[in-house]
């Protein structure tokens, strides 16, 4: 299985013992370092680093860093990203979050910078991942006036906008909160598996009340998004690997 979304630097001090569990039942997982209060992208890089190879890491901006508008910490990070621009599968997450965006200039701020960083994103010839909230159809649109390859990540937005999306050509992240959030699970019911990636954005959507998330447990919206569709296990782990592969262009060392 692969974890298309994941966050391991938030483990922080156990983060490697996380890791090392992990490898022992995924092929890959998908990191996306993203600039984000504290978690700064630098610091996030070293402490992943040993693990490249299993872990395929992102580089973004956070909308909800993205609505104070430091513009000094967004050229900062976009000279990471172009720093390592070949070890990179994708710039992310970047988007728009209006669940924290207090007024219309942040959220001016995060549509900005969202913008830019779907430039870099075009100029690196790189896909995107996208972070939505209360925003997935002006976050969608924004993308499509872009013409860039997408991935919008644990979704939870209509099941028609879910639709739509995906008949554009653009992937859509199902999270382990399928267990518990109804519109994921409405999402997933209307949704080819060829259009899915499966997800856990750990440590967050935990299917465990009282327990950090972890990428181990993507097999749990594996199984149950081949419930969903009447498919077995086996065949919906196939196809979201494929495209995990696919979308990032994953060169994976691991069989």
């Amino acid at each position: 299985m692969i974890d298309a979304h994941a966050h391991f630097e938030f483990y922080r001090k156990n983060a490697g013992d996380v890791i090392e569990d992990c490898m022992g039942e995924l092929k890959a997982v998908i990191d996306s370092i993203t600039e984000y209060r504290k978690n700064h992208v630098w610091k996030s890089w070293e402490l992943l680093k040993p693990y490249f190879g299993f872990i395929f890491p992102t580089l973004g901006y956070h909308p909800n860093e993205a609505r104070r508008g430091n513009w000094e910490k967004v050229r900062k990070v976009e000279d990471f990203i172009r720093e390592h621009r070949d070890d990179i599968v994708a710039v992310g997450e970047v988007g728009l979050d209006y669940h924290y965006a207090e007024n219309e200039r942040q959220r001016e701020n995060q549509r900005k910078i969202f913008e830019h960083f779907l430039e870099l994103a075009l100029e690196l010839k790189k896909p995107v991942v996208i972070h939505a909230r209360e925003s997935e159809r002006e976050a969608f649109e924004i993308v499509q006036r872009y013409g860039i390859n997408a991935y919008f990540h644990a979704f939870s937005g209509s099941k028609g906008l879910a639709v739509e999306i995906a008949e554009n050509g653009h992937y859509i992240g199902i999270s382990t909160g399928i267990l518990f959030i109804p519109e994921v699970k409405a999402a997933a019911e209307v949704l080819e598996a060829e259009a899915v990636l499966a997800e856990t954005d750990s440590p967050y959507m935990s299917p465990f009340k009282g327990r950090r998330n972890k990428p181990c447990y993507v097999k749990l919206a594996v199984e149950e998004i081949a419930k969903l569709k009447e498919l077995s296990f086996e065949e919906v782990e196939m196809i979201t690997e494929r495209n995990a592969i696919e979308f990032f262009n994953l060169k994976l060392k691991r069989g």
